[in-house]
């Protein structure tokens, strides 16, 4: 069960980290973008959203305090889906079926942030292969 776990681990976080070294490498092209959407924040919100993601999907990754990374990585995906992907108020029909692919995709990671924070906070010692223990406990 420890190496499904790990896995599934792995798979959620690769996404994360890639983006967060966008965030963090493509800051200002993402900022002009982020403004032009609504966001808050310019770029020092696209780094630190970059750094939040980074950091959340790291200690999922590695199983340090991976109940934080999780809630870490969901904390920041809400916040960027209602400014990134508001569907609800593009007129364009093309942008407002990506931004809803897009909502929808980030939605349903959240869930799945959601499902990993438990699953490190029930503490099953089955899901091994974690440096540290979860700070939360269920």
């Amino acid at each position: 069960m420890d190496i499904v776990f790990l896995i599934a681990r792995i798979l959620f976080a690769v996404l994360f980290i890639v983006s967060a070294i966008g965030h963090v490498t493509q800051s200002a092209a993402m900022a002009q973008y982020a403004t032009y959407k609504g966001a808050p924040g310019g770029r020092v919100g696209v780094i630190a959203s970059g750094v939040a993601m980074g950091v959340g999907a790291l200690m999922v990754l590695l199983g340090v305090f991976g109940d934080i990374g999780a809630l870490l990585v969901a904390a920041t995906l809400i916040p960027i889906s209602f400014f990134m992907h508001a569907h609800w108020k593009e007129e364009d029909a093309q942008t407002k079926q990506n931004d809803q692919i897009q909502f929808n995709k980030n939605a349903a990671l959240v869930g799945g942030a959601l499902a990993l924070f438990l699953l490190f906070a029930i503490q099953d010692p089955s899901l091994g292969l974690s440096f540290t223990d979860s700070l939360i406990s269920l």
